[in-house]
């Protein structure tokens, strides 16, 4: 397992580090946003791009970054445009989604940037590429927010991330029962255990899937997503909830 360390955070290692995404439509409401995140234990913020309302209009969000940055201090910064297909907020044609991901990982200003798996291999290996150049990891993702595909699918997908050159693949399913559960946290550990050179980061969602936002340490997940306010997905935790949690199950190891 090589770590994967941003700014003064190692992922990869320890307790499964805590991300909270930023979901706010206008500049003042990001920026409030970023100073309670900065004053939680969460380790990483996520700006989560596809809910902001000038998102299409790069010099917009140049300065929001700058303005942003400012706020976050020394805590490390992912850039997530989250398409409708995968749960977010707006679509954008393709070759719009790669532009901004790549004038993003172009400023300097964040530390990670999220590429979607489904947006095609040729387009994840420009993007890893594009931020790679710019000293940006790269989390590929994938996202169903409709089911739990197979334990092998599973694996499958987070093997392919892997060989795209993600940094952090990442997959978050949809329980539709407890047995589902116990499918992504299998996956999790056939995929951490037999496969993976680097941190990876699953979950399942909704209240049903919560116990896998605790249990990375365990099975092999390197990062979980909690909440300041706002949630992002189904399912995630207020952040000082996740911490105690996954504090008191680190203890028990």
């Amino acid at each position: 397992m090589n770590p994967v360390k941003v700014r003064n955070v190692e992922i990869g290692t320890g307790m499964p580090k805590i991300c909270v995404p930023i979901v706010e439509k206008t500049k003042a409401a990001i920026l409030d946003a970023a100073a309670k995140i900065s004053e939680t234990k969460a380790h990483v913020a996520e700006w989560r791009v596809d809910w902001y309302e000038d998102i299409f209009d790069f010099r917009e969000t140049k300065k929001t970054l700058e303005e942003l940055r400012d706020v976050l201090g020394e805590m490390p910064l992912l850039f997530t445009f989250r398409t409708l297909q995968e749960g977010g907020q707006r679509q954008a044609a393709v070759e719009d989604y790669v532009k901004l991901n790549q004038n993003a990982a172009a400023t300097g200003l964040i530390d990670l940037v999220d590429v979607e798996l489904s947006a095609g291999e040729g387009y994840v290996k420009i993007l890893v590429e594009t931020a790679h150049k710019y000293g940006v990891k790269v989390v590929v993702s994938s996202h169903d927010f409709q089911k739990t595909p197979s334990r092998e699918e599973i694996v499958l997908r987070l093997r392919k991330m892997q060989e795209l050159g993600a940094d952090i693949p990442k997959i978050a399913v949809m329980p539709q029962n407890k047995k589902d559960v116990l499918t992504l946290l299998a996956a999790t550990e056939e995929m951490a255990s037999n496969y993976a050179d680097r941190p990876i980061i699953t979950m399942s969602m909704a209240g049903t899937g919560s116990i896998s936002r605790l249990c990375g340490e365990v099975f092999g997940s390197a990062m979980t997503f909690g909440s300041v306010g706002h949630r992002s997905a189904p399912g995630q935790m207020d952040v000082e909830d996740l911490a105690e949690g996954l504090n008191l199950i680190h203890r028990g190891l």
